[in-house]
């Protein structure tokens, strides 16, 4: 049972869980520790950490940014303290977000010929019309068959995401926070590139329920070579936390307590 769970969404961007809800949550979980790693979000709090109810809560995001070669990647920034550089960026990535939210939902209601009821604002995501369309009589999808067959990155509804290139979001994260880490790298079409960033990085995704066979020593490697920490967690968007993430001492090699 891990320790520390550090990839945890919640509804600032398209999680289930409220604020108020986490400490309960982790507590369920088994964790001590969780991050809040909202997609290009900061949190309420301007503080890198808060206790909350004995659970340690790190105030931290996930932010999508693209490299020169075009690949798309998740960096995950840890310990933040809001800049202004920051704060500029995360607002121009919600207002692109509303703007694609709103051309994702019209173009499902006008295939489906439905009406899904959502209200698109700060931190909609992909997650929200998906979980709009599963609960929607008439709309003949569950939540994954609406990403596989509409909103998926190849699907009729897909609408592409303006993103800040890598090298600004890792200056912006490096400056607000205390620690970068690439996310989840076996999720990318092309693992060994995504890897490859890390050499500009503190940290990598090591423990993430991929829900397939990884080769692990990839990440392994990378870690070796490029002398960087470990982070890990569930990448929670529901209720469940704990299902990986890191222990008590591999959590306390990352100096976040400092």
């Amino acid at each position: 049972m891990p320790y520390a769970d550090l990839h945890v969404h919640t509804t600032r961007s398209d999680g289930a869980l409220e604020l108020a809800e986490v400490p309960d949550a982790a507590r369920r979980g088994g964790v001590a520790v969780v991050a809040l790693t909202d997609h290009d979000r900061l949190q309420p709090f301007d503080e890198p950490a808060i206790e909350r109810d004995g659970i340690r809560i790190v105030h931290g995001i996930e932010l999508r940014v693209e490299t020169d070669a075009g690949q798309r990647v998740d960096l995950l920034g840890y310990g933040i303290e809001p800049t202004a550089d920051l704060e500029a960026t995360t607002e121009r990535i919600q207002r692109n977000r509303i703007e694609r939210g709103r051309a994702i939902v019209d173009r499902v209601e006008d295939r489906l010929d439905v009406d899904l009821g959502v209200t698109v604002d700060d931190g909609f995501g992909r997650p929200h019309v998906a979980r709009a369309i599963d609960a929607h009589p008439d709309a003949a999808y569950d939540y994954e068959g609406a990403f596989d067959h509409l909103i998926g990155n190849d699907g009729p509804c897909f609408v592409p995401r303006e993103l800040p290139s890598f090298e600004h979001g890792r200056q912006v994260l490096s400056e607000a926070g205390q620690l970068v880490s690439l996310a989840h790298p076996f999720r990318y079409p092309d693992p060994g590139a995504a890897l490859e960033l890390t050499s500009e990085l503190d940290a990598v995704e090591r423990y993430y329920p991929y829900g397939r066979a990884v080769d692990s020593s990839q990440v392994d490697r990378a870690i070796e070579r490029h002398g960087l920490l470990a982070t890990g967690g569930t990448d929670a968007h529901e209720r469940e936390l704990g299902v990986t993430g890191l222990s008590e001492a591999e959590y306390q090699r990352l100096g976040l307590e400092n």
